[in-house]
């Protein structure tokens, strides 16, 4: 009886808190930040580094429902696989910040994912929020498409209908999947922009 108050607090909450972060991110067309992560397995990772190709960022945390519903339904690593498949890079990224309630260390993040068949190209920590401020990532998830030029292409939720149940999957549009297919294809994205759903990040304060 509790979990369905708490989810819709997880959501609801996304919706105010970082608006500076938000109102600061850059707009789709435009250059997107570079940033350098280090990823599970201790590497830097740049992202300017994969210019030249379509780079999917995602924001996630292992400890939010909305990023369960698309992880224990396969809808997420299915999405990631495919899109690694056609020489898309894919950054997760965790920017829980480790004095969160819900903060996990880097390899039991990246276990959990493995353990999900997930296939990101590198799972990245931003314990520090640079990344996701630079951005304005409210939730998780929240997810990003950078084209080859280094330019935002999207920017919003993975899909079309903001809600924790796994059964709607079946129903939604999957934005990611859609733009990428359009933007591989040299077609402007239907959908450039959405409204982001899930449970808000938790920053470092002060960062």
């Amino acid at each position: 009886m509790l979990r369905r108050p708490f989810i819709a607090a997880c959501s609801f909450a996304a919706l105010a808190p970082f608006l500076v972060a938000a109102h600061a991110a850059p707009a789709v067309g435009q250059p997107a930040p570079d940033f350098t992560l280090t990823d599970a397995s201790g590497k830097a990772v740049k992202l300017s580094d994969f210019r030249g190709k379509h780079v999917v960022l995602e924001w996630t945390n292992p400890g939010c429902p909305y990023v369960r519903k698309h992880y224990d339904s396969g809808n997420m690593p299915a999405t990631q696989q495919e899109a690694v498949g056609r020489g898309v890079v894919w950054l997760s990224i965790n920017s829980t910040e480790k004095g969160a309630y819900d903060y996990q260390e880097p390899a039991k993040v990246a276990a959990w994912m493995k353990e999900r068949k997930s296939a990101p190209t590198h799972l990245l920590g931003d314990e520090e929020g640079t990344a996701g401020k630079a951005y304005g990532a409210r939730t998780t998830p929240h997810m990003y498409i950078v084209d080859p030029q280094g330019r935002l292409a999207y920017a919003g939720g993975i899909d079309s209908i903001p809600s924790s149940n796994p059964d709607d999957i079946k129903r939604a549009t999957n934005y990611v999947k859609q733009g990428l297919g359009e933007a591989l294809a040299g077609k402007p994205l239907t959908v450039a922009t959405s409204r982001p759903y899930g449970c808000s990040i938790k920053y470092k304060s002060g960062a």
